[in-house]
């Protein structure tokens, strides 16, 4: 891969970096805090407005920074990340058995000139009948705490997802080939 400049991960998510390392992208990972709050209905422009303020809370003079959001979305509701154990067992008894839609917005933003490119990608998810047991087991694992929706395709959550319409990776948390074009565009070869 050839890169001009620093590759900066906005984020605290293993999972994104786990994608980049998976790719050969070099980069260094930055936990940054930005205002989250939201009060549209768009989950598309959502994730694109928090990815953007997730990248431009860097710290980071020079490179390209990386920012990302994911959302769940159920009959129009947006669903982030639980608050609490309740919250989880809430949202996943909503999903079970139902299809929703899964957005993840990326910003890439050049730090030295504020050049940026943003955009989002949305998968389609059907969830499979989950017991009230299949709930309690899930939630005593605590991954459903740290994720959109209460729960994580890549890892545990996996056994209760029947199928998928679109971008595996947008359900991750990082659309792969949209980001492969963001950093094409900035001159990264890989």
């Amino acid at each position: 891969m050839s890169v001009d400049c620093p590759i900066i991960l906005a984020s605290r998510s293993p999972r994104r970096s786990h994608l980049l390392r998976m790719m050969g992208i070099p980069f260094k990972k930055e936990n940054v805090r930005a205002d989250e709050t939201w009060s549209g209905n768009d989950p598309g422009r959502m994730v694109e407005e928090l990815s953007l303020r997730k990248a431009s809370a860097s710290k980071a003079r020079r490179g390209l920074v990386i920012g990302c959001d994911t959302v769940v979305v159920l009959d129009g509701h947006i669903l982030g990340k639980p608050a609490h154990k309740e919250e989880a067992e809430q949202m996943l008894k909503s999903l079970s058995g139902r299809v929703h839609e899964v957005y993840t917005g990326l910003c890439v933003l050049k730090m030295q000139t504020g050049e940026k490119r943003i955009g989002h990608r949305r998968t389609s998810v059907w969830m499979k009948v989950l017991s009230e047991k299949n709930i309690r087991d899930y939630i005593k694992t605590g991954e459903p705490l740290d994720k959109a929706g209460a729960y994580g395709i890549q890892e545990l959550g996996a056994r209760y997802i029947e199928q998928i319409h679109g971008d595996y990776f947008t359900v991750v948390g990082l659309p792969i080939s949209l980001l492969a074009d963001f950093l094409t565009h900035f001159g990264c070869r890989f």
